[in-house]
């Protein structure tokens, strides 16, 4: 029954990406913010290494994570809601002869997708010197991964990050060209503009994903013609902040009170986890 629900979510969001919209895709860090972005009508949920490092380590997105790390992760979240998950493979983890392993994780897991990357660099989110994987390894990784799934609807994205790391479009195309070749069923290039975004679709036929652009809007990223937009560090920066001023709040005011949120949510907080319905079996099945 299990496995069924997931092929569903899976073909759910096969779906999505055919539908020629330009689906959202929240960024979760934990059961519970995938919960709320659900209750908020999205259609689809994401979880990467940037909110699981910070969310269930407390340490910097820098390949600390291992392929139980984040596939653990996203089975939390998949058995949290009922929309599709996609997740976050690094760059795959293992070599293409042993690619099988990474997708088995994440196909068990229940995710409906992942997306496999050619950076080979760990500081990612800092000035250190970064690197690609060379495109015929980056390509071979796909096209394994491809052929180690069991669902057809099981999702393959293919990220790029010669963007990122060197700017160069030619190249992004070159390698998203190769990664299409190998079977990927989205090109995900990374820090793209509009304008560049537009050119890689002119020469790149496979549907693209990409993460939010931090200047432009939900309207702009539809404008540009992406499938999926992964704002993936929704929920990790949303907590950071709001929490933070919350505790920052308490510890000046010496008053718990005074904290918004804090009090007079307890009510809507236990009836959104389902105590209430608890409560419901509970008398149900009671036989004193």
């Amino acid at each position: 029954m299990m496995v069924e629900g997931h092929c569903k979510r899976r073909a759910q969001l096969r779906a999505l990406v055919a539908s020629g919209r330009t689906i959202p895709v929240p960024g979760a860090t934990d059961a519970l913010s995938a919960r709320l972005i659900e209750a908020h009508g999205f259609e689809a949920v994401y979880i990467g290494s940037y909110a699981t490092a910070a969310s269930r380590f407390g340490l910097p997105d820098t390949g600390l994570l291992s392929l139980d790390d984040l596939a653990a992760q996203a089975r939390t979240i998949v058995n949290a809601v009922k929309l599709p998950v996609i997740a976050d493979a690094e760059g795959g983890f293992n070599d293409p002869a042993n690619m099988w392993r990474t997708v088995q994780a994440f196909e068990q897991a229940g995710v409906a997708a992942i997306h496999i990357e050619d950076h080979s660099g760990t500081g990612k989110h800092t000035e250190l010197p970064q690197r690609l994987r060379p495109l015929e390894e980056s390509a071979a990784r796909i096209r394994a991964a491809v052929e180690a799934r069991t669902d057809p609807d099981f999702l393959i994205v293919a990220r790029c990050d010669a963007i990122w790391i060197g700017g160069s479009l030619e190249d992004t195309v070159l390698r998203l060209e190769a990664y299409a070749a190998a079977g990927a069923d989205l090109v995900f290039p990374t820090l793209v503009t509009p304008p560049q975004l537009a050119e890689i679709r002119s020469r790149v036929a496979t549907p693209v994903m990409i993460v939010d652009m931090p200047d432009g809007t939900l309207a702009d990223e539809e404008r540009a013609g992406a499938a999926l937009v992964l704002y993936y560090g929704f929920s990790a920066l949303v907590q950071f902040d709001a929490l933070g001023r919350a505790l920052e709040c308490f510890k000046a005011t010496r008053d718990a009170n005074v904290v918004p949120g804090y009090r007079e949510r307890v009510r809507d907080f236990e009836d959104f986890m389902g105590y209430r319905e608890f409560a419901e079996r509970a008398r149900r099945y009671d036989a004193s």
